[in-house]
C-alpha cells in the first residue's frame, strides 16, 4: 500500500515497517506510562498482539521521512487496531507516540486516519479504552467525538480480606460452554479483553451460579486473576456474590486480582460490597458512533 502524504508525516501500514521496529517503538512510547513501563521482548511480542486482538494489516504507523538518504526514516507514532467483526466495530487497541514526537501532530493524524478508514469500510462505530487519569489522551479522544460510556475498574483483595462461604457452584468443564454462555448473555459493549474471542486463548476455570459466571486463572501459587465476571441477574448482583464468596473460601491464601476492565453494574458492585479494594486508576470505555455525522 502506498503511503499517504500527510505533511509532515507519512502514514504506512504497520506491516511495512522493518522487523521489530514496531515493538521497539512500543517499548519507547510506554517507557513512562501511567501504570508503569511495558517492555515485551521479541519472544513475548506476538502473544501480546494476540491478547489484544491486533490485526497488523489494519494497524498504522506515522513516520517522518528525511530529505536525503542520510537522514533516513523516523518512526513517530503508531496505532494498533483490533477488529470486532461480530459487532461491526474497530477497536483502537493502543496508540503511542515516541517521546521526541509528542506534540508533533503524529498521534492526532493517526487517530483521524483510524476513524476515517473505519467509516470507509462500513464500520458502525469505533471504540477504545483510556485511563481516566490520562488527561492528555482523554482530551484528544474527546476532540474526535469519542464519548465515555462506561467506567472500568480494577479490584484487589489480599488473603483473608474477603469472608469466604463455600457454595455448590456449577463448575463448567467445557470451555466452549462458558464462552457460549458469555456470548449469549453479555451486552455488546464489553471491552474486547473480556470477550469470548480473547478469553478463548487462555486456560481458565469457570464457575456459574444463577445468572452470573466467573472465569479465573491461577498464574502462580500466590495469586488468582479474575478474567471475567458477569452478573446479569439484576442490580443486587447476588449471584456474583455467591461466586466470589466461594472463590474466597476455596482459595483463602491467594491474592485475588481483577484488572481495570470490570464494569461496576455487571459484577463490580458485588466485588466492592464484599470488601475488594477498588483501585485508584481506572479506565473509561469510549465509543464514537459512525452512523451519525
Amino acid at each position: 500500500m502506498q503511503a499517504q502524504d500527510m505533511s509532515p508525516h507519512k502514514i504506512l501500514p504497520a506491516l511495512a515497517l522493518p522487523p521489530d521496529a514496531l515493538r521497539q517503538a512500543f517499548v519507547a512510547a510506554f517507557a513512562d506510562y501511567l501504570i508503569g513501563p511495558f517492555e515485551p521482548t521479541p519472544e513475548q511480542w506476538p502473544a501480546f498482539l494476540q491478547r489484544q486482538g491486533v490485526d497488523l494489516s489494519l494497524s498504522r504507523a506515522a513516520l517522518r521521512v528525511g530529505l536525503d538518504e542520510q537522514t533516513g526514516v523516523e518512526l513517530l507514532a503508531f496505532a494498533l487496531v483490533a477488529p470486532r467483526p461480530e459487532l461491526g466495530r474497530w477497536r483502537l487497541a493502543t496508540m503511542g507516540a515516541l517521546p521526541a514526537a509528542r506534540g508533533s501532530g503524529a498521534a492526532p493524524a493517526l487517530l483521524d486516519d483510524f476513524v476515517q478508514r473505519a467509516a470507509a469500510q462500513g464500520q458502525a462505530a469505533v471504540e477504545l479504552e483510556v485511563f481516566a487519569q490520562n488527561q492528555r489522551a482523554l482530551r484528544l479522544y474527546q476532540s474526535r467525538g469519542f464519548v465515555a460510556r462506561h467506567e472500568l475498574h480494577g479490584y484487589l483483595a489480599e488473603p483473608g480480606r474477603i469472608g469466604g462461604l463455600d457454595h455448590p457452584v456449577h463448575e463448567i468443564a467445557r470451555p466452549a460452554d462458558a464462552l457460549d454462555w458469555l456470548q449469549e448473555q453479555a451486552p455488546p459493549d464489553l471491552p474486547l479483553q473480556v470477550s469470548p474471542p480473547i478469553l478463548r486463548q487462555s486456560a481458565l476455570h469457570t464457575w456459574r451460579w444463577g445468572r452470573a459466571q466467573l472465569m479465573f486463572a491461577l498464574p502462580d501459587v500466590h495469586s488468582l486473576q479474575i478474567s471475567s465476571l458477569l452478573d446479569v441477574s439484576g442490580p443486587a448482583q447476588r449471584d456474583a456474590r455467591v461466586l466470589l464468596q466461594t472463590l474466597a473460601a476455596r482459595y483463602p491464601q491467594r491474592t485475588l486480582r481483577v484488572p481495570a476492565l470490570q464494569r461496576p453494574e455487571l459484577g463490580g458492585e458485588a466485588l466492592r460490597e464484599l470488601g475488594f479494594e477498588r483501585q485508584g486508576l481506572h479506565q473509561l470505555w469510549m465509543l464514537r458512533d459512525l452512523s451519525v455525522g
